[in-house]
């Protein structure tokens, strides 16, 4: 039988699901200030797997088609820890990072060329304090926690997209960072981290991968933030290491949990309650995503 791990045709659930997406995408509705500011979001996003779960793309296709279309996208992702504060290449057509192993060619040659990011390089960069000068790659492209969930979120690829790096582990310096990012969302910018909510990948076992075991440290774990997420309870999810249950098990590295800080810190009130988009699982991995306002 064959799973999104194995599929008979690599990235076929893509392809099928392509014929419904192209078509709503060209009639999403474009942002314009009378919406007022977008929301951030944090994002569970997968990797290419992803390609081959149709419930999932349609999970964040629905989710992306619910909001306005921005007029560009700075995304955090888990895949880029980097210090000083960076900024991937902005020019259009911007490369892929391929940043996995083990999968089937045709991922490696997938493409997402999208328009020039230049404007909102320049924008962020700005925003920052002095203290904290931006560095502006020239090559570095958008690795698999950006262009996987928006190759199914906007698969036009005509939504400028720029990669901001992760410069800390800690939590209140990532929510400065959102703070200061918090004016883009007025400008029609959708600001999203992107990570996974649980991402115990050394802890999975041949049960959980082919049986749907889905592992207590992982359900624990992902009980923990919600509830905290939706008492709005900042203080809680930043002491994950020593309050969360199933650590260190459900992130053995924290860098798939972080860019939650950078979402809540884009946040009007850091401290409202959020709202879930997607929940479930995939591998025994909480695919929890959300976002504020």
């Amino acid at each position: 039988m064959n799973s999104i791990f194995d599929p008979e045709v690599p990235a076929g659930a893509f392809d099928e699901f392509l014929l419904g997406a192209l078509p709503a995408a060209r009639t999403h509705r474009a942002w314009t200030p009378e919406d007022g500011p977008l929301p951030a979001l944090y994002l569970s996003h997968g990797a290419p797997p992803l390609f081959d779960d149709a419930p999932w793309m349609r999970q964040l296709l629905a989710w992306s088609l619910a909001l306005p279309k921005p007029r560009s996208i700075l995304i955090v992702s888990a895949h880029w820890e980097a210090a000083p504060l960076s900024l991937s290449a902005s020019a259009a057509h911007t490369p892929l990072v391929y940043d996995f192993g083990g999968f089937a060619r045709r991922y490696y040659e997938m493409t997402y060329p999208t328009p020039d990011a230049g404007q909102l390089a320049r924008r962020v960069a700005a925003a920052m304090p002095d203290t904290e000068p931006v560095h502006r790659h020239r090559s570095r492209g958008l690795d698999h926690g950006a262009w996987v969930p928006l190759k199914v979120m906007y698969p036009l690829g005509d939504v400028p997209v720029l990669q901001l790096s992760i410069p800390t582990h800690d939590p209140d310096r990532l929510l400065d960072i959102g703070r200061r990012l918090r004016a883009l969302r007025a400008e029609g910018v959708l600001v999203i981290g992107s990570g996974f909510m649980t991402h115990g990948l050394p802890h999975l076992t041949r049960e959980i991968i082919t049986q749907g075991v889905i592992p207590g440290w992982s359900t624990d774990f992902d009980a923990w933030a919600a509830d905290a997420l939706a008492r709005g309870d900042v203080e809680t999810l930043a002491a994950y290491r020593s309050a969360a249950p199933g650590m260190p098990f459900a992130h053995p590295t924290v860098d798939h949990y972080i860019p939650l800080f950078v979402t809540l810190g884009a946040a009007d009130d850091p401290g409202r309650p959020v709202t879930t988009t997607i929940d479930g699982y995939m591998m025994g991995l909480s695919k929890r995503s959300f976002q504020v306002a």
